[in-house]
């Protein structure tokens, strides 16, 4: 409610995105996109299932058309406009998200807590893993750690081929229960805070 409550009164175009749809029901879907429809103005909406691929080229179609031609902002082989350390905890979020999408809800937070260039060039980076509940931090670490130490593996070879520097990553993970409610974790993972 806080977030629609704070996109309604927001005068950019809206879109909404509902996902999944190769999972749901399509009535319960399309109830859903009138209710949030009645509380915020959308301009278009789009269901779409990212792990089939439905409905995404559209999506994709209308992002681009709704950007603004111009000059390229950054060069070309410039993966992001984020800072490398706010890139590094994407890509970790994302391994996290690849390899437990079936056990763990999206409740969860990447927080970078160090970046540093060693003198061989080579990078090393700590960061911590936050979760709402025990539960979840032990589905994360895995037996014996094993899990941790996959989602590890696989974000610091991506890391290594994005950042084209050896990557030594260290995860943490962190029970904390209100974590969603603690602006300074949004503001780290470069989010604005909308409570």
């Amino acid at each position: 409610e806080p977030l629609l409550e704070a996109l309604a009164n927001r005068p950019e175009r809206k879109i909404l995105v509902l996902n999944k749809v190769d999972k749901a029901k399509k009535e319960p879907l399309l109830a859903l996109a009138q209710e949030l429809s009645g509380k915020v103005d959308f301009a278009e909406i789009y269901f779409v299932s990212a792990l089939d691929g439905d409905g995404v080229p559209e999506l994709k179609d209308a992002l681009a058309g709704m950007m603004p031609e111009a000059e390229w902002m950054y060069p070309e082989d410039q993966v992001s406009d984020a800072s490398e350390r706010l890139l590094a905890a994407e890509i970790t979020r994302e391994q996290l998200y690849q390899q437990l999408h079936e056990e763990l809800p999206y409740d969860s937070a990447v927080r970078p807590e160090s970046y540093e260039v060693r003198a061989d060039g080579s990078i090393e980076i700590h960061q911590q893993i936050v979760v709402a509940r025990e539960t979840q931090r032990a589905i994360v670490l895995g037996k014996g750690g094993s899990r941790i130490k996959e989602i590890g593996a696989a974000a610091r070879k991506e890391l290594s081929e994005v950042l084209g520097v050896p990557v030594h990553l260290y995860l943490h993970v962190k029970q904390s229960e209100n974590w969603a409610e603690d602006k300074e974790i949004f503001e780290e993972m470069g989010l604005d805070w909308v409570r």
